[in-house]
């Protein structure tokens, strides 16, 4: 199954230039070959997460040629299971989106579609720095693209914030990723796992720029305060199902500082010792107090579920600061919760616009369909809050858990309870207004309501909740899988003897060759 490793980076990238060129004109057939193409990813994703269950680490040698002078697609646990969750999320956003009509609003929606997909598996199986920045920049184009589809000044503007920004951040990785080439030679991530251990302790100053540099990029792409002001305007202006996707983009940004920050830059390396916990921990707390203010104070629903990411990835990323096996294990268990409920809710808040003048947080008539929607709300929303007995209430005492016996534990339990209070009333709001009072008010004479979703919305909103909910009966071996998974990311012998030995066009030089 070597050769299968490539295929969630090709299928897409062969499928996005094929929709454009031979169905430009046929909504049909485009909506046929990318259900199609997300299906097989599915079907590959799945195979290649269990081929790495029990620890194989697979490679894939492009051209033949071997690290660290080739470029190499890795397949470990974290790296297939980050995939497995991009392909099922994918399904469901797509299906909202076909239903909904939204990929009808706009020209090559399922071609940036799958152009999305093919950045964020190659940003997931990587494994060179070089190439991850490079599919970091086809992330960042097309998703330009999606996010500006079906047109509008509030979403050109929205945009271009968003682009700005991502570009400030692609320019920090070049000099990031300069600094480390200039210090080591290499950009490979096994084999600087390697030649970063063996550095100097007076040569180091390179290298600790590069380190704080690359944690500010991906800070950036997870939106960890204060480098976060992007995503409000971004994601609540951007299309449903668009947005809904773009609720595993931020995890993009957590996988790449678990990734580089447990092999490259582990925490016991004392060039970037207390990296971690001086810079990246209370930056975690700040951003999940920020995030769940956000949900209190917001004043529309799609700015409601927006700061609820950034809350998520707090939370994410407090788990992540803690730079444990216990810790990451806990992160990897909240990511695909947190991820499951944002897309959740920002195709639930389409499915509330469908019939309201507006998603502005007050009292309007109430529409078509508002029992099932509320119900579908009602649920998300406790899935995002932590609330029990959803996946959401596990994963925060996973992390409060981990974090007991930490230096922070004090404001780790302090942050995380009382942002869940703030969470739970801000949703409490929203939820009221929107349809509680809604059914004490008449609609106004000669109002022309919207007709309702289309049943096939309905069903991939529930397809999400059914997923939450398998999350939650199921955390016991979940939690098995992530602790398995974090444990290999603590002990990466295993992952840089793959890559580095073997054998390929060319191989690096042997200890007797020098």
């Amino acid at each position: 199954m070597m050769h299968w490793i490539i295929a969630p980076v090709i299928l897409p990238a062969l499928l996005a230039p094929f929709i454009v060129l031979a169905a430009r004109y046929h909504f049909v057939i485009q909506r046929v070959f990318s259900i199609a193409g997300v299906l097989s990813l599915i079907a590959i994703s799945a195979g290649l997460a269990w081929q790495a269950s029990d620890g194989t680490v697979t490679l894939y040698q492009l051209s033949d040629w071997a690290a660290p002078f080739g470029i190499v697609l890795v397949g470990d646990r974290l790296s297939t299971l980050m995939i497995l969750l991009t392909s099922v999320l994918a399904l469901f956003v797509l299906l909202y989106a076909i239903g909904s009509n939204w990929d009808k609003r706009g020209w090559h929606f399922h071609a940036l579609f799958q152009f999305q997909l093919m950045g964020i598996m190659g940003a997931f199986l990587t494994g060179d720095l070089f190439n991850l920045f490079v599919f970091f920049e086809v992330l960042l184009i097309a998703s330009y693209g999606l996010m500006i589809h079906g047109g509008g000044n509030m979403r050109l503007r929205a945009g271009v914030q968003y682009v700005l920004f991502n570009l400030i951040g692609s320019t920090l990785f070049l000099f990031a990723l300069g600094a480390i080439y200039a210090q080591t030679g290499t950009l490979n991530m096994a084999d600087l796992a390697q030649r970063v251990a063996l550095i100097d302790a007076g040569d180091t100053v390179g290298i600790r720029v590069a380190a704080v540099l690359l944690l500010m990029v991906f800070a950036i792409k997870a939106a960890v305060v204060p480098l976060h002001f992007w995503l409000p305007s971004s994601y609540a202006e951007a299309p449903a199902p668009v947005a809904a996707l773009f609720a595993i983009m931020t995890k993009v940004g957590a996988y790449a500082i678990i990734r580089v920050y447990t092999l490259i830059f582990p925490p016991e390396l004392a060039a970037t010792a207390g990296l971690h916990s001086v810079w990246l921990m209370p930056a975690a707390l700040l951003s999940l107090a920020i995030g769940m203010i956000g949900v209190l104070a917001a004043q529309k629903l799609d700015r409601l579920v927006a700061f609820s990411v950034i809350g998520s990835m707090g939370m994410v990323m407090v788990a992540i600061a803690m730079f444990s096996p216990a810790g990451i294990a806990a992160a990897l268990y909240y990511i695909v919760h947190s991820t499951l409920a944002a897309a959740a809710l920002f195709l639930i808040a389409d499915l509330v616009r469908a019939g309201r003048p507006s998603l502005a947080l007050t009292a309007m008539p109430s529409v078509s369909g508002a029992p099932l929607t509320s119900a579908m709300f009602f649920l998300a929303a406790i899935a995002m809050a932590g609330l029990p007995p959803l996946s959401g209430f596990i994963g925060k005492l996973l992390i409060l858990d981990a974090g007991f016996e930490g230096n922070m534990a004090v404001w780790i339990w302090v942050v995380v309870l009382g942002s869940s209070l703030i969470s739970i009333v801000g949703f409490s709001r929203a939820g009221s207004t929107l349809f509680w009072k809604a059914k004490s008010i008449p609609h106004p004479e000669g109002t022309i309501q919207e007709p309702a979703p289309a049943a096939l919305s309905y069903v991939a909103v529930g397809g999400l909740l059914t997923l939450l909910v398998a999350h939650t009966v199921f955390a016991g071996p979940a939690y098995s899988y992530v602790e398995r998974t974090a444990a290999q990311l603590f002990a990466p012998e295993p992952y840089v003897a793959t890559v580095l030995e073997t054998p390929g066009k060319l191989s690096k030089p042997s200890k007797e060759e020098h």
